[in-house]
């Protein structure tokens, strides 16, 4: 956490940290945790989840509403609102206060898009294709398999599109993935 809380703020006084990568990667485990060793440390913090964004309808295109919600009130020192789905299924308005982090959690949040606002770049890969698949239908459940699997092309299609990996400041990655 060095490195973030060293690397200037790029949206407004708040440094915003992407935490990227493959879905049942490790990306929420790791970003749990991240908040938690802020807190601890006095920084304020704030956590959004790109999966309180996503459909399967949109799994990247819902960004506007995170920038005009979010992001865009954070660089101008306001809270943002937006409001989440559950896949497809609206929710309630989620606050985000102004923070010193904004951690932004999900596939794309560290999409070409947003390189010049985020402090750093987290690229969280810590299990093979197989085993993520796996681990989202154990989370999911079965009938989504099909929805899952889908999601895994179309998350690879836009890695490769977007070279999201590639400006990651850190990575987090099993080897036995390469």
């Amino acid at each position: 956490m060095d490195a973030l809380l060293a690397a200037p703020p790029r949206l407004g006084r708040t440094r915003l940290l992407a935490v990227d990568g493959p879905s049942g990667s490790g990306k929420s485990t790791r970003a749990v945790a991240l908040v938690a060793v802020l807190r601890g440390r006095g920084v304020s913090t704030a956590l959004v989840r790109t999966d309180d964004l996503a459909s399967w309808d949109e799994p990247v295109a819902w960004w506007s509403r995170l920038e005009r919600g979010v992001l865009v009130p954070a660089a101008a020192g306001r809270a943002g609102r937006f409001t989440p789905t559950v896949w497809d299924v609206p929710r309630c308005d989620v606050e985000v206060p102004v923070t010193d982090v904004l951690v932004v959690e999900g596939v794309s949040s560290a999409r070409r898009r947003v390189a010049a606002r985020v402090s750093l770049a987290l690229w969280v890969e810590l299990a093979p294709a197989a085993a993520r698949l796996e681990r989202a239908v154990a989370r999911d459940g079965e009938r989504e398999r099909a929805h899952l699997q889908a999601w895994q092309h179309f998350e690879q299609g836009w890695f490769d599109v977007d070279d999201t990996r590639a400006r990651a400041d850190i990575e987090l990655v099993e080897r036995d993935n390469l």
